[in-house]
């Protein structure tokens, strides 16, 4: 159906749908007479104790006075990357210690305050199964080699950072430190084992007399050099005979020549092996050893100095909802458009003429059968759009196809549910396939050659996973599915034997974080590297020193209420920008990161060699990503430019909170979800 601004539906219902990965396990119509007869919450255990991977069942009953079963709706919820709860069952993500929340969903509108319970869990993690141990170079007598244990699980997954106990079978040969470096000391024979929780692994040395006799430091820069540049040093070992000693360990090091007012500065580079980049302006230094020798190289680094000043040019403003994201795209008239979804409004999208971006002009809306349209995606040739759908009234959700032959006029093509029907959160539209997910689970990919009557093509469902969204760039679809980190498909690509019919794993990376909330592919011209862009999504800051605001504040997803005192803050968040050397799919790592302290990351655009960062109440950040990237870019001085928006007629008054960002003909596009859509240039 199709409204124009300010049009209402007549006898419209609105089903609330649960937004967060911990899902609704009962879901039945209610009526206020239900819950007020709800007196109290009966849990089938009154708390939950389970290893990472496990599945515990857990249910809970509404009961009445009397003690009989009310049957009313519960919202049943737990720390998203902590606990998966679905159909009864409570699977342990991570270790430590939660609760889980169990509310009766109550009518809008009753003034009746919902009964809630806690429930404490904890999660521990699964015992070791195995210990595996490898050493990193030839261990000579008189050299130091790193060796490197990990812990696997039954199910073969990894456990992070375990406190591994480390000996020396002859400490008189070689000893052995707690991080797991050997130092020779004399010729012989040695083994050196690693131990964790009872099981260990081993590495056997013969130490034989180091050969080399001289080294040379080589690759180290003569001007030029700026923080965040990295420099790639080498080195050679040779014997007395002038020949190589290929397996010579090498130990490098890094040091940092004070200047007048750089005291007390933080770390000052990072070293990689013989890579190194620097944080700070100053005279660095990099040694590089292999047993008895050393050679050292100094030279001097600048500042980098990219910050460009920041105008703002126009705002289209939004009070009434929470605006969720954009997409800015050229229509087949040749102008510019912008569309926009928003979050618990009953359904609408709102489409923008931004062909002159000082001049924001909403041209029209559209509300659908929804509670949230919380993804809005355009084709790349302009013919089509698409709206996301959580929380129809026949639950029901599915997506939302728009003709957009005519851009000042859009009118609905089709609904679309099959296979996604349990709530659409985000979309990725290409010319003539549409992938979307399907309530966290899966994605499905959708034949939209005719809009007026798409298709189902096939659907991809990584197991023991959950996703949040999806991306497709050179026939590759990256899915962001939190602990999992990204998956990566081909789906048209056909070096794996990838199609839109018959999609194919290629591989998958886990971040520390576990939170993986968005991936952004992006090949850069000038190294020939192709990275990925991971952004957490972490909606607290348990455990930190700024913690966020009390509960008794209310949330930053409510309004001020004047007669509570609660709600109108603004959000607390935390999370950041992974990135991923991908150039080589089959031996990917992580290089560098985008950490903004006390901010939390949304969505990612990378384009041109900037990252343009909706940073949520850290604003819009638009970032240099220049070169080959290593260690943390925010400490680099690599910041271009930092927006952060408010309005004093704001969802919530002057309150910062950037959804996503888009470049486009020279200017940036942000939504921000308390003061709608705005547009800066550099």
């Amino acid at each position: 159906m199709l409204l124009r601004q300010g049009e209402l539906l007549e006898h419209r219902i609105i089903t609330p749908i649960l937004l967060s990965l911990s899902l609704l396990l009962i879901a039945l119509p209610s009526r206020a007479q239900d819950a007020r007869a709800v007196a109290r919450l009966a849990p089938s255990a009154s708390q939950l104790s389970l290893a990472a991977g496990e599945q515990v069942p857990f249910t809970v009953q509404a009961l009445d006075l009397s003690g009989a079963i009310v049957d009313v709706p519960l919202r049943i919820t737990g720390p998203r990357n902590a606990v998966s709860i679905e159909n009864g069952m409570v699977q342990g993500l991570q270790p430590g210690e939660y609760e889980i929340i169990v509310t009766v969903v109550v009518p809008a509108d009753t003034g009746l305050e919902p009964l809630s319970l806690r429930v404490p869990v904890v999660v521990t993690w699964p015992r070791a199964s195995a210990v595996g141990v490898e050493a990193r170079a030839t261990l000579y007598e008189g050299t130091t080699v790193e060796h490197r244990a990990w812990v696997t699980h039954a199910d073969n997954s990894v456990r992070p950072d375990p406190e591994i106990r480390w000996s020396s079978s002859d400490p008189s040969i070689a000893t052995v430190d707690q991080f797991g470096n050997v130092t020779a000391q004399m010729l012989g024979t040695v083994t050196i084992t690693a131990s964790f929780e009872g099981v260990t692994d081993s590495v056997t040395h013969e130490v034989t007399a180091f050969p080399g006799t001289q080294i040379e430091l080589m690759g180290s820069p003569d001007t030029g050099v700026r923080t965040g540049d990295v420099i790639h040093f080498d080195a050679m070992v040779r014997d007395d005979a002038g020949s190589v000693v290929e397996d010579a360990p090498l130990s490098w090091s890094h040091s940092y020549s004070a200047t007048e007012g750089m005291l007390g500065v933080p770390a000052t580079g990072q070293m990689l092996g013989g890579k190194f980049v620097a944080d700070i302006a100053g005279i660095h230094s990099v040694t590089v050893s292999a047993g008895p020798l050393s050679a050292r190289a100094s030279f001097e680094v600048s500042p980098r100095e990219v910050v460009q000043e920041l105008e703002v040019v126009g705002h289209g403003p939004e009070n009434r909802y929470r605006t969720t994201d954009l997409w800015i795209f050229e229509g087949t008239d040749g102008r510019d458009y912008a569309i926009t979804g928003s979050k618990i409004s009953g359904g609408f999208s709102f489409f923008y003429d931004v062909t002159n971006p000082a001049l924001i002009t909403k041209i029209d809306s559209i509300q659908v059968d929804a509670r949230t349209i919380n993804d809005v995606k355009a084709s790349p040739d302009g013919r089509y759009a698409v709206l996301s759908r959580e929380g129809a009234t026949n639950r029901r959700d599915g997506l939302v196809i728009l003709d957009m032959s005519d851009p000042m006029n859009p009118v609905i093509a089709s609904f679309y549910d099959e296979g996604i029907t349990g709530g659409v959160h985000n979309m990725f539209a290409a010319d003539d396939y549409l992938y979307a997910l399907a309530n966290g689970d899966k994605y499905v990919i959708i034949d939209v050659a005719d809009i007026y009557d798409p298709q189902y093509v096939s659907e991809y469902n990584h197991p023991d996973s959950r996703l949040h969204d999806v991306w497709v760039a050179d026939g590759l679809a990256y899915s962001s599915e939190w602990g999992t980190g990204v998956v990566v498909v081909d789906v048209g690509n056909g070096r794996w034997g990838g199609s839109p019919e018959n999609p194919v794993f290629v591989t998958s990376y886990a971040t520390p974080s576990g939170a993986t909330h968005a991936t952004f592919p992006y090949y850069q011209e000038s190294t020939g590297k192709t990275y990925l862009f991971l952004g957490d999504e972490i909606m607290n800051r348990r455990g930190l020193a700024w913690a966020g605001y009390p509960e008794s504040m209310g949330s930053y997803s409510n309004r001020y209420d004047p007669s509570t005192g609660t709600g109108g803050i603004p959000l607390a968040n935390r999370g950041y920008i992974q990135i991923i050397d991908f150039t080589d799919p089959e031996n990917t790592q992580m290089v560098a990161r985008y950490e903004v302290p006390e901010f939390g990351t949304h969505n990612i655009w990378v384009e041109d060699d900037k990252l343009y960062q909706a940073y949520y109440e850290g604003g819009l950040r638009v970032v240099d990503v220049s070169g080959e990237l290593m260690g943390n870019l925010y400490t680099q001085g690599r910041e271009i430019s930092v927006f952060k928006p408010v309005s004093q007629t704001g969802y919530t008054q002057n309150a910062t909170m950037v959804w996503g960002a888009q470049p486009h003909k020279g200017h940036v596009f942000f939504s921000d979800t308390n003061s709608g859509l705005w547009s800066v240039k550099l």
